[in-house]
């Protein structure tokens, strides 16, 4: 169970933020309506809600869970493939100092995105992406094993992130797209497979029982809640639009 989360408000400069979408360029007003919708979402499902400040300096920056790893013992400090990110990452490490002892770190030239990281309890599958290197996912392994954990390494062919594809629903429920329905490092999982025009509802989000779905793709829902849970839909269209999703804007722990 998840007790606290940390999010950053975006920032007008989000409008400039990196994308391989083709959906147009945010509205930056209604942003911040669904990102203070998503955040009475965390709330709903029993969350005490950081709220970080804009930072204008960082277009991406609302996109807080690249920047960090958090686990219930300890954060890993990532270090951001893509370089306009990658000084997200020193306020980060403050804003992490306040609450946890422990804080490790990805050093170059690893890189690291946490976007490419799904735990399943303290097994963690690390994506092998554009924005995660075999140096990084290596340094993260040791990490973890260092603290008990364990993790391995997940090439990509597709996605930009390991968990656009992916989503851990806990009970060993795995919501899953594309490359990952048939990939043999799943195959021991209960898979709620995504169909292709509804691919984005595949980054949906368990927090405490509950599973946030992005709105607007009923065959996703449906399939959850046949699965057994309750789910609570979010509109993050604007976010959608910078490769953003539900997990992205948020660090739980």
């Amino acid at each position: 169970m998840f007790q606290i989360a940390i999010v950053r408000t975006p920032c007008e400069e989000m409008i400039h933020g990196i994308t391989s979408a083709s959906l147009g360029k945010p509205d930056y007003k209604l942003a911040l309506k669904q990102h203070a919708a998503y955040v009475d979402a965390l709330r709903s499902c029993g969350l005490d809600v950081t709220v970080l400040e804009p930072d204008s300096r960082f277009p991406d920056s609302t996109f807080v869970e690249d920047v960090a790893l958090c686990t219930s013992r300890f954060a890993v400090l990532t270090n951001p493939g893509a370089p306009s990110r990658n000084g997200e990452k020193t306020e980060m490490a403050s804003v992490l100092s306040t609450f946890f002892t422990h804080v490790e770190s990805i050093n170059t030239p690893g890189t690291l995105d946490a976007g490419d990281v799904m735990m399943v309890g303290d097994h963690f599958y690390i994506g092998i992406s554009e924005r995660t290197n075999d140096e990084g996912a290596a340094q993260l392994i040791a990490i973890l094993e260092s603290h008990g954990m364990s993790g391995e390494g997940v090439p990509l062919k597709e996605m930009l992130h390991l968990k656009t594809g992916l989503s851990y629903l806990e009970n060993n429920h795995l919501l899953v797209f594309g490359e990952f329905c048939k990939h043999h490092a799943f195959s021991d999982f209960n898979k709620i497979e995504v169909d292709e025009d509804e691919a984005y509802a595949a980054n949906s989000l368990w927090i405490n029982d509950t599973v946030l779905v992005p709105s607007g793709f009923p065959t996703s829902l449906r399939k959850i809640k046949q699965a057994g849970f309750r789910t609570l839909e979010v509109d993050v269209s604007e976010f959608r639009k910078l490769d953003g999703g539900l997990s992205c804007l948020s660090l739980r722990f």
